[in-house]
């Protein structure tokens, strides 16, 4: 398994577990995501922490996870970036886009801050 999927109380919480987010995982995260969002999910973190690398379909479904949260009104939080992903959303001027925290638990407090 490359990602291991928690369904929590207030978020879903996605870990990708391999170093690589690229073409051979992200169409299945993708697929996750879109599982999660139908079954009523709406915030969603997803911790980077183990991933060392990223492209351009990595940065693809990180969107998706982003406007599935968003179109359900809830938060999606990115969270543990490694360097060279953090360069990579910082280049794309995803940071702008996207609600990132340093740690997991920043990234539980922020969503259930935003549950009150």
């Amino acid at each position: 398994m490359d990602f291991k999927i928690e369904k929590r109380d207030n978020y879903t919480l996605i870990q990708v577990l391999i170093e690589k987010l690229d073409t051979h995982v992200a169409p299945a995260l993708k697929s996750e995501l879109v599982l999660i969002a139908g079954n009523g999910e709406k915030n969603i973190i997803l911790d980077l922490s183990n991933c060392r690398y990223c492209d351009s379909s990595g940065l693809s479904a990180i969107l998706v996870a982003n406007r599935l949260a968003k179109n359900a009104n809830g938060i999606f939080i990115l969270t543990g970036l490694q360097s060279a992903v953090e360069r990579l959303i910082t280049i794309s001027q995803l940071d702008t886009v996207l609600n990132i925290t340093y740690t997991l638990e920043q990234a539980i407090d922020t969503v259930l801050k935003g549950q009150k």
